[in-house]
Parts: C-alpha cells; sequence; structure tokens
C-alpha cells in the first residue's frame, strides 16, 4: 500500500512485530549468565545436603542459615543485573511494581486453605505475555513483598524467591509467545501450570525436608545415607505432608487459567503494547524536508 509516493507496510509481518514488541524485557547475555549462575548455586543449595557426609558436619541444619545468608544477596544481585541489563524503563517499572503488588496481595487469601494459592495463576499468566527475563524478576520481587507483607521472613525466603522466580521465569519460555493464541495456548498454560505448582511444592519440601534430619520418622532426612535412599524418603515425605496442598495449587491455576485467563492475557498484551516497552524514538522533519 502506497500514499503520497510512500510504502506503508501494514502485512501480517508487522502484526507479529508488534506482539513481539509486547515483552518488556529481554533476556541479554549478562542477563543469562548470571540467571544461569544463580540457578546453579539454587542447585547446590537446594540439594547439598543429600551428597553431604555425615561426618564432615555439612549435614547438619545449624550450617543452614549460613547458606541462606549468602543465598539472599545473590538473589538481589541477579535481579538488579537483569533489570539493568534489559533496561527496564520507568513503565517497565511501574507495571513490575503494580503486578509485583497484586501477586503479593493474592497470596495471603488462600494460603492457609488446603494451599489454594491465587497468585500462581497470575505469576504463569505475567511470565507469558512479558518473556523470561520480566518473569523471573517479577516471581522474585512478589515472593519477597509477600514475605514482607505477611511476616514470612525467614531463612526459607530466598528459596521461595529463587522457586519463583524459576516457576515464572518458565512461562516465559514455553513455545509460541507471538503466534499462539486461543485455546490451545490456554490449555498449554493450564499445563504448565499444573506441573510447575507441583515443582514449586516440590523444591521447596526439598529445602525444608533436611531440617528434621535424626528424627525417628521413616520419612525423615539422615544425613550420610545413600542418595537414592534418601530419595526414596524425600518422595514418601511428600506424598505423606504436601501433595494434598501441591494438588490444591495446582487445581487453582488450572480452573482460574482456563475460566479468565484469556481476558487476563489480553489486558496484559494490551497494556504492554501500550506502554510500548523498548521502543526506540526516532524523530522526523516535516513532509517537505523528508521529500527534498
Amino acid at each position: 500500500m502506497t500514499a503520497c509516493g510512500k510504502e506503508i507496510t501494514g502485512g501480517p509481518e508487522d502484526a507479529s512485530a508488534g506482539l513481539a514488541r509486547a515483552r518488556a524485557v529481554r533476556l541479554g547475555p549478562r542477563s543469562v549468565v548470571a540467571l544461569a549462575l544463580i540457578s546453579a548455586i539454587g542447585v547446590v543449595a537446594f540439594g547439598w545436603p543429600l551428597l553431604a557426609d555425615s561426618a564432615s558436619g555439612l549435614a547438619h541444619s545449624r550450617d543452614a542459615p549460613w547458606l541462606f545468608a549468602v543465598l539472599l544477596p545473590l538473589l538481589v544481585a541477579v535481579v538488579v543485573a537483569t533489570i539493568a541489563d534489559s533496561g527496564l524503563d520507568a513503565k517497565a517499572v511501574a507495571m513490575l511494581g503494580v503486578l509485583a503488588a497484586v501477586g503479593a496481595a493474592l497470596r495471603p487469601l488462600g494460603a492457609g486453605t488446603a494451599g489454594l494459592e491465587p497468585m500462581f495463576f497470575l505469576m504463569v499468566l505475567s511470565g507469558r505475555v512479558l518473556g523470561p527475563g520480566f518473569g523471573f524478576v517479577l516471581g522474585s520481587v512478589t515472593m519477597f513483598a509477600s514475605a514482607l507483607l505477611t511476616g514470612g521472613v525467614g531463612p526459607w525466603m530466598p528459596f521461595q524467591m529463587l522457586a519463583m522466580g524459576w516457576f515464572t521465569m518458565g512461562a516465559g519460555l514455553l513455545p509460541g509467545p507471538d503466534r499462539l493464541r486461543g485455546r490451545v495456548e490456554l490449555l498449554m498454560l493450564a499445563l504448565y501450570g499444573a506441573c510447575a505448582a507441583f515443582a514449586y511444592g516440590t523444591v521447596m519440601n526439598l529445602q525444608g525436608w533436611t531440617y528434621i534430619g535424626g528424627l525417628s520418622s521413616g520419612v525423615s532426612f539422615r544425613p550420610g545415607d545413600p542418595v537414592h535412599e534418601n530419595l526414596v524418603r524425600f518422595l514418601a515425605y511428600c506424598a505423606a505432608t504436601s501433595f494434598g496442598w501441591d494438588l490444591g495449587r495446582a487445581v487453582l491455576t488450572v480452573v482460574l487459567t482456563l475460566t479468565i485467563g484469556a481476558t487476563l492475557l489480553k489486558a496484559l498484551r494490551r497494556a504492554t503494547r501500550r506502554a510500548a516497552f523498548e521502543a526506540a524514538a526516532t524523530f522526523e522533519g516535516p513532509p517537505g524536508d523528508r521529500e527534498s
């Protein structure tokens, strides 16, 4: 299509490009390195007791708070590095603050009732629309804000921040962010939300399970035992203590995604496009100057 001798593009490519620009935060090289580093440290932090020798003194629960104290500033550093690397402007920071505040407010609504936590539904959809970089930052900040709101500050908080960051980032890594729409997308998000809800509960169980080492229970952690034996006890521990809570979280996430997910996805995408994150500002002279 042309107007006044100048071509104006408006095809499908431009529409898909507009959808692609709806992502608030890109994963730059430094952000990828930072996320990979903190994820590797997080995996070690979650699983180190399984590999520690009981005679080394590393597998005792009294050593865990020192590890948590090291992990918390690392998590904060990753969040800051991701923001700096991605060039968040005031609009993106404002959206981050709004979504984190809403997520933090949603968490206490059902956390004490069979694991019903509507914040997970918001994290899945926000990560899907705004991308993995924004998702990791949003998940970590939301969990930090909710801990301050509910008084849940403790040695478990850095692990919750890390696990929620993974949870929300994973939604941003799902396939077809610029093409997949409609019922298929909702089904994919519901399936991811259900699986991730169980995964979140499992990794958080691994963090807290090591505290009960030395108890006589058949599902307690036993420092120095072979890894496969401890893993069997850990699975039994999850089934006996948290399966119901994880199931409630997963079911609620699926129900909310399939019922009101389409409306919220549309609202998030509209808000992000209007905010025009990362749009480069260009200035052109009057039409006469361009033609001359």
